[in-house]
């Protein structure tokens, strides 16, 4: 650490970083503006140094640069803020993060988050707690497979337990953020409003009775959620805090698991994400932060270790399906098809309907709400997070979008997961790049039909078909339920690192659901799987579409000398490029081109 002038303080790495002018480090990101102003005071910092100046530069540099990446900050997290305001979550806190210190924090950035707009549904862990009661009380706790038998002690533990988490969450939700220094904008009631914590008899359940000749006791498991009073409390600015403990239509307490609790409530919600707070981070055999999987990838996980895991037979089980491959996935592109299966040539759409259980598409209906997972081999984590990333698949298939499997030990891991583009912990999705895939010979007439009227307007330029089978390699597309709703192409220019976007099209009858978005962003994920820093791009009608998206404005010297020679400059086209960033997210895109 060295001081330059007044009370700076500045690490060798930051030093460096400006006398460099390199824009990022690995502890620090700085847009161009922030650089340059940076450079401007450091020069000021050095000319301190040496004419023996007493002023506080030093600490006016320090300051800058706090405010910048504020700025900065708030400007990049825009579109996330956008993104979530008015989503449901339902956030699994485990057991293990209840009992720890990590707690505090965790319902300190979800109440910031509830401010944000974001509707919460919490429903945390008990089993931690319940096992230590029991144990203080001279009981011993008993599972079999993934459920507790809950006997009486084992009741009242799960009571006194639920009890206290409650209160303990209710308390810590009840502050709300530090008036320190917001007072300076003047009073406003509001300030002085604790958050609203709502909790109640939402959960119906039934009794697990005797299994096997095992009698549960006063296990229950989830009948329903009470959807309505649950979307009445998050309409009424409430986080609805929803427990483990389910009632009985005879009055009984049932005592359930959380996990079959929280992915019930989700897919009764159909919330936008289930978020699950656990105690480490899912790995790969490296041991490696496991960043992405699509449902097929996360599937066929569980699925290889049905032998080996028993949560792993259950959820083979539960999904009731001979052959995940009926829900029609496309083969390794690192896409993720559409869930319409095909069944002896007829399609359809796996459905869940609370308090029925999944339409498994055979006439036939599955009676599970949620998927449990706990007992031995959670609590000996023989399996790793196995269980979490089966419930995660069972929940993505039933249509919940996004499932985020969190460490909860990283301190503000939800806002690192939520408000940056690679996140900090494990995504599984459901309908990522849905459908999209490389085009194919039997996909030119598809092509050809959604390009035509672009072209008869002046959008696009005109191809040949004989021009377009040549460039076929280079196309992408979106398909759903067998016909082509969209394309894109990708030309790269490998000596230069660039590549070119071109030929974005979607059908009149889907535009506006964000298939554009989803090429755009998966034709830049391609490009950086191949090594590609820059994307750049032709226009004469779409420029402002580019623009919110990242692109700017550039001359035609920017474009590689092999693509200049081609260009027909009598159409006056706008050139415009945009810089890739490194990709962390570890969402896995076929790099093959013919």
């Amino acid at each position: 650490m060295a001081a330059l002038c007044g009370n700076s303080i500045w690490t060798p790495q930051a030093r460096n970083c400006f006398q460099r002018g390199i824009t990022s480090s690995n502890s620090l990101k700085f847009l161009p503006f922030q650089v340059n102003r940076c450079k401007r005071l450091w020069s000021r910092s050095l000319k301190c140094r040496v004419l023996g100046e007493t002023d506080d530069v030093g600490f006016e540099v320090s300051s800058a640069i706090k405010d910048d990446l504020f700025v900065g900050f708030f400007r990049e997290a825009w579109p996330y803020f956008l993104a979530h305001r008015g989503s449901t979550f339902v956030v699994l806190i485990s057991a293990e993060i209840v009992d720890s210190p990590h707690l505090d924090h965790l319902l300190m950035d979800i109440s910031l988050l509830h401010g944000l707009g974001i509707k919460f549904v919490l429903v945390p862990g008990t089993h931690v707690q319940i096992d230590r009661l029991l144990t203080e009380r001279g009981s011993e706790a008993k599972y079999v497979g993934r459920y507790r038998i809950t006997d009486t002690d084992s009741l009242e533990a799960a009571m006194d337990t639920s009890g206290r988490i409650r209160l303990m969450i209710e308390a810590k939700l009840s502050p709300g953020p530090s008036l320190t220094g917001v007072r300076r904008h003047g009073d406003n009631s509001r300030w002085h409003d604790s958050v609203g914590v709502a909790s109640g008899n939402f959960l119906s359940a039934k009794k697990r009775g005797v299994v096997e000749g095992i009698d549960y006791a006063s296990t229950g498991e989830v009948k329903k959620v009470d959807v309505s009073r649950i979307r009445e409390r998050l309409d009424q600015d409430s986080i609805v805090l929803l427990s483990n403990l389910g009632y009985s239509s005879s009055g009984e307490v049932l005592n359930c698991n959380t996990y079959e609790v929280a992915t019930a409530c989700a897919l009764a919600l159909g919330a936008e994400k289930l978020i699950c707070i656990i105690d480490g981070p899912i790995l790969d055999e490296s041991s490696r932060l496991i960043r992405f999987l699509t449902l097929q990838d996360a599937d066929m996980l569980v699925r290889r270790r049905a032998e080996q895991s028993e949560t792993a037979a259950n959820y083979v089980k539960a999904v009731n399906q001979e052959d995940f491959n009926r829900l029609g996935y496309h083969g390794s592109n690192g896409s993720l098809p559409s869930q319409n299966g095909d069944v002896y040539g007829q399609r359809y759409n796996p459905t869940f309907q609370n308090g029925i259980g999944f339409d498994n598409g055979n006439g036939l209906w599955s009676s599970e709400q949620g998927f449990a997972i706990g007992g031995q081999e959670k609590l000996s984590r023989s399996n790793g997070y196995l269980s979490e990333l089966a419930a995660a698949a069972f929940v993505c298939r039933g249509g919940v979008q996004r499932v985020h499997l969190l460490d909860g030990t990283i301190g503000g891991v939800l806002l690192k997961e939520l408000f940056q583009r690679d996140g900090v912990g494990t995504m599984v999705a459901s309908d990522l790049y849905e459908g999209a895939r490389m085009a194919r010979v039997s996909d030119v007439p598809g092509i050809k039909q959604l390009l035509q009227p672009l072209e008869e307007s002046g959008t696009l330029i005109r191809r040949t078909e004989e021009e377009l089978v040549k460039a076929l390699h280079s196309f992408i597309i979106v398909e759903r339920e067998g016909h082509i709703i969209a394309c894109a192409a990708l030309f790269p220019y490998f000596e230069e690192k660039c590549g070119e976007v071109a030929a974005i099209a979607v059908s009149p009858d889907c535009r506006g659901q964000g298939q554009g978005d989803k090429l755009l962003d998966y034709i830049e994920k391609k490009a950086s799987s191949l090594g590609l820093q820059m994307l750049f791009l032709l226009t004469t009608r779409t420029a402002d579409w580019f623009v919110r998206r990242g692109f700017s404005e550039c001359s035609i010297d920017h474009l590689p000398e092999e693509r200049r020679k081609k260009i027909n400059l009598a159409r006056r086209s706008k050139y415009y490029m945009k810089k890739l960033l490194p990709d962390k997210s570890g969402i896995r895109i076929d790099c093959t081109f013919a």
